[in-house]
């Protein structure tokens, strides 16, 4: 099959052919083709560094390759600005949005070029109406007044596809869009897609969600390492095809070991904040693996970041390897051996425009120093070997850690920690957004550092991961702790139940 997998009767809308692109070493795509065709979803899979983003950035005229050609609609496109990307028809969704928060919806559709009156005025009614014509077209109901700032995640997305499908745009490329959605918002989009595909938009979606890549697409395209590995029909193919197909190999299965659970090395007593959580008390003890689980806005980031000392708690205690800890001071967390790999990696986790090897060394400079300074070469070898163990992928120890892959980022925030020999790793939400093969190397390194003796507290959104690595399950809801579960007795319904208040309904 060549590449694309032509649907038949279908019309081409977008074809990239056997572009290439070279970043100095790095050689990012090579001879990648990519076929979309009118009303169809076309997924882009992939582990992180496989050439997804800089595909997006050829179609979205941030990069112009340094070979292949872009035909859209029949015709030869060079896309060398945004601004050409959208006048051929290509609308970018990323999964954060970036709009104006103080302007209203109906604004922000149409800003730098809202309907005028002939007195050379803005014709909000004429605004109005057509933005109200859009969300009819995608069976989405959204004030076209209301000002931006307050949307959710997932009706901002909702503001960008009206603005696309308002500059006509003929290919949608949703990039991770479903990465900070609940299911319930999920869904909704998934609608939305459904009506664009009806209205014969074509849309390429990437996703590391291989579950909705199935239930939402129709063909896909998989990436390695820059290159182009297979397309075809989604009904054609299994998950476990699609995972082989994406990383060059099976996936070993986590084989559960009885490990030497050893003393307790932290202790959280009756911790308050108020409106936030109450009551909060568990243990974590060395070479165990617990989890905080729950839906978003349970409590369970706040609780981690109160632990670290990064948020001001009201009443309780945190005691590490039997030392109670001072409020709100991750000095003293991090002398008392906590590390906090935080939920947001490019915001909380990295210096993004720092370098690689900076990022690795930064909670070690105590231990780098020598006289009062630290030296490039200690530098440098530090950040080399500890890159060599968690097999990082990176052109050059000097390049920003904005030049990574996502999984690669997180590699470098794990680093960061794991080079202080935490006795206990707090890790929130450890991998979102990452491939399927990094994700298998975060769950082998959790199960390492718990084998050698590290107490590990991990918030994770996702129940499969959660039964995966979690020797135990603490469920929150509405910042308390409902119930505790041991790994033989957790299931995703047990779970879910505790999260949404079922179990204590039944209890009633």
């Amino acid at each position: 099959m060549t590449p694309g997998g032509r649907v038949p009767q279908a019309r081409l809308v977008l074809s990239l052919q056997h572009a290439s692109k070279t970043f100095g070493a790095v050689r990012a795509l090579q001879d990648v083709s990519l076929d979309l065709f009118a009303g169809e979803a076309h997924a882009l899979v992939g582990e992180n560094g496989a050439g997804k983003s800089t595909l997006v950035k050829i179609l979205a005229g941030v990069y112009r390759p340094d070979e292949g050609v872009l035909v859209v609609d029949g015709r030869g496109v060079f896309l060398d600005n945004p601004a050409d990307a959208r006048d051929a028809g290509i609308a970018i969704i990323y999964q954060e949005p970036l709009l104006f928060p103080d302007l209203t919806v109906e604004e922000n559709i149409y800003i730098g070029r809202q309907p005028l009156t002939t007195g050379r005025r803005i014709d909000r009614r004429a605004m109005r109406r057509h933005v109200e014509e859009v969300f009819g077209r995608l069976g989405v109901r959204l004030d076209p007044g209301r000002i931006a700032r307050g949307l959710s995640i997932a009706e901002q997305q909702i503001v960008e596809i009206g603005k696309a499908l308002s500059l006509d745009a003929r290919v949608i490329v949703m990039d991770e869009p479903t990465a900070a959605l609940s299911a319930v918002e999920v869904a909704r989009l998934f609608g939305v897609v459904q009506s664009l595909r009806a209205g014969g938009t074509a849309v390429l979606f990437i996703s590391h969600r291989l579950e909705e890549v199935f239930e939402l697409c129709q063909r896909v395209t998989v990436l390695r390492d820059g290159r182009w590995v297979t397309s075809g029909p989604l009904a054609d193919m299994t998950s476990d095809g699609l995972v082989r197909a994406m990383v060059g190999r099976d996936l070993l299965e986590r084989e559960p070991e009885e490990q030497s659970i050893g003393d307790t090395v932290l202790r959280v007593e009756r911790l308050t904040r108020e409106g936030v959580f109450t009551d909060i008390s568990f243990d974590v003890k060395a070479g165990e693996i617990v989890a905080l689980a729950g839906l978003v806005g349970a409590g369970r980031s706040e609780v981690a970041t109160a632990i670290f000392g990064i948020d001001r708690y009201d009443a309780g205690a945190v005691t590490v390897n039997g030392r109670r800890l001072r409020r709100a001071s991750p000095t003293a967390a991090m002398s008392a051996g906590i590390g906090l790999v935080p939920e947001d990696r490019r915001q909380q986790g990295l210096v993004m425009d720092m370098s690689i090897a900076r990022n690795i060394a930064l909670a070690s400079m105590r231990s780098l120093r020598r006289l009062g300074m630290i030296s490039g070469g200690a530098e440098r070898r530090f950040a080399k070997d500890w890159a060599l163990r968690l097999q990082l992928k990176y052109g050059r120890l000097s390049d920003p850690a904005d030049s990574l892959s996502g999984g690669n980022q997180q590699k470098v925030v794990l680093a960061k920690w794991l080079a202080r020999r935490p006795s206990l790793l707090i890790v929130d939400e450890p991998t979102r957004g990452i491939d399927v093969g990094t994700k298998a190397e975060v769950h082998r390194l959790l199960d390492v550092l718990a084998a050698e003796g590290v107490a590990v507290l991990m918030i994770s959104s996702e129940l499969p991961e959660v039964l995966h690595v979690a020797d135990r399950i603490l469920v929150m809801r509405e910042g308390r702790i409902v119930t505790e579960l041991a790994h033989t007795d957790a299931s995703e319904e047990a779970i879910v139940a505790a999260a949404t208040g079922q179990l204590r309904e039944e209890a009633a």
